[in-house]
């Protein structure tokens, strides 16, 4: 049975259940620490590491960010990859592979075809989606054509050499595996998408597919960080008409001041109560990171026309 937020974070941290998940979530206010304490997060696990923020190696001359908890998968590629390592120049600087930016499309092809023969495929068979800040997951077994694309938010698939991606620009995305089942999914989780239910949605698409929820490690990649991602009290609204619980993820650093909003931390919670068996992420903020990271906030704040999108991958090899 799905359980409700309320139970993914307690008001008083609960006895450590027999399979324990883990969530290391760090944000950039110290409102964070509390959201932790509050998930119950563990420091170790019972049958294998657990996985730290810090548990991250760079990989070739692209070197897309990897996750311990999904490196260490027998069959499973993946990237979390930066704006490094493309061919797009300007605003898109370098490894723009958003088909809806204004970008030059033959630019943004190439670098969809960097990105995925880095992970053994070819630009041809790597997916992405119309995405719209939906609930809806779709389970694929083919490749489609760039100009085909679906609207979805999430991308489902145990069909092998078949390159999953959500693109980003401060969303978070999020990289799902079940090795025994071989079953592997990308999803593009906004607020509000993680609020609408997306991640619940690719999580059922993965066992309808014949994954074991329990046996589903979820990835967070890269996004903007709660420091960077200041909101409006009819934002924290929203949040707290659906759920009372969700105060957690929103703090000040004065009381008369505007809310920032905790997206990485939400999304885990929202893994967490959900079921997903392994919970692990990027502490990197797309805002704050100029250099390595596409951002839509920091595009608007500084008056620019456009901005690109990075994409975090998975294949089954």
């Amino acid at each position: 049975m799905r359980r409700g937020l309320k139970d993914a974070y307690p008001s008083q941290p609960g006895p450590v259940p027999a399979r324990p998940l883990q969530i290391l979530v760090r944000a950039h206010l110290a409102s964070t620490a509390r959201t932790c304490h509050l998930l119950g997060i563990e420091a170790r696990h019972h049958r294998r590491r657990a996985p730290s923020f810090r548990n991250i190696v760079r990989v070739s001359t692209l070197s897309p960010l990897q996750s311990g908890s999904l490196a260490g998968l027998p069959g499973i590629a993946h990237g979390f990859f930066t704006r490094h390592g493309g061919v797009s120049t300007g605003l898109y600087t370098s490894l723009n592979c958003g088909l809806g930016s204004r970008d030059d499309r033959a630019a943004v092809l190439a670098n969809r075809d960097r990105a995925a023969r880095h992970l053994g495929s070819t630009g041809d068979r790597l997916l992405t989606c119309f995405q719209i800040h939906s609930a809806t997951a779709i389970t694929v077994d083919r490749p489609w054509a760039p100009d085909s694309q679906p609207k979805a938010d999430a991308i489902v698939t145990r069909t092998r050499g078949l390159v999953l991606g959500a693109l980003a620009a401060d969303c978070a995305p999020v990289l799902f595996a079940d090795q025994k089942a071989g079953v592997v999914a990308a999803a593009h989780a906004g607020w509000k998408g993680a609020l609408g239910g997306i991640l619940e949605s690719t999580l059922e698409a993965m066992e309808a597919a014949g994954a074991a929820r329990s046996d589903i490690t979820a990835v967070i990649g890269p996004c903007i960080g709660a420091a960077a991602y200041e909101v409006g009290p009819e934002f924290e609204a929203t949040f707290l008409a659906a759920d009372c619980n969700s105060e957690v993820f929103f703090s000040r650093r004065l009381v008369s001041a505007r809310p920032h909003f905790d997206l990485p931390g939400y999304v885990a919670a929202r893994l967490k109560a959900a079921g997903a068996g392994l919970i692990d992420g990027m502490a990197q903020c797309t805002y704050e990171s100029r250099d390595a990271f596409f951002s839509f906030r920091r595009a608007t704040h500084a008056a620019e026309s456009d901005y690109g999108r990075q994409i975090s991958a998975i294949v089954l090899t």
